[in-house]
């Protein structure tokens, strides 16, 4: 059976690399651990910086890199739009590794973690469906079962509904959850 190839399969080409980029970590307070099948470095069980290698580079990836000054301009994010405080550091070769900027980059990165700078995830809007409320409001039994739900599995039905963009098709769907609700079986229990 041939070996299943796991996501950092092109570690092992640049061996060399990340093992000095480990012998530069190691000289921080910094844990290793292994997550997501690459090393990963964490500070108060919090991922800091993680290194990955690819086909084209190897890379330290900084989990708060957004917060980084980055006066040397080394970091990229790797996903504009998407990612919102990791940053990567590639290298192309053993010969761009300068250990003294490395490590003045993860001491900051380590500082910033222990003052707690990070990005909390955005809240999402309330939805509010008049229609499911009109019908909660004819039927104690809906509503007292809707409000069991914990505010995610609310948030679910609520969505679901209102994305739907003719009051025909809203109707079509609220009669399809209330027995769902009724049955305290929330909208996506069965891909749980």
């Amino acid at each position: 059976m041939p070996e299943k190839k796991n996501v950092w399969d092109k570690m092992n080409q640049w061996e060399e690399e990340i093992l000095l980029l480990k012998s530069i970590i190691d000289k921080t307070e910094l844990i290793e651990t292994v997550k997501w099948g690459a090393p990963v470095y964490v500070f108060n069980k919090k991922n800091v910086i993680g290194l990955g290698g690819f086909k084209d580079y190897f890379t330290i990836w900084f989990y708060n890199g957004v917060f980084l000054k980055d006066e040397k301009k080394k970091l990229i994010n790797a996903q504009e739009e998407v990612t919102k405080s990791l940053r990567q550091w590639r290298f192309k070769s053993k010969e761009e590794i300068n250990e003294k900027d490395i490590l003045e980059y993860i001491h900051e990165a380590i500082e910033n973690e222990k003052q707690g700078k990070i990005i909390k995830p955005a809240k999402k809007e309330a939805i509010i469906s008049e229609l499911l409320n009109k019908e909660m409001e004819q039927n104690p039994a809906l509503k007292e079962a809707f409000e069991k739900f914990a505010p995610y599995k609310q948030y679910e039905f609520l969505e679901y509904i209102e994305s739907a963009k003719q009051e025909k098709t809203k109707l079509t769907r609220i009669e399809k959850v209330i027995p769902m609700i009724l049955s305290n079986v929330g909208l996506n229990d069965k891909y749980r």
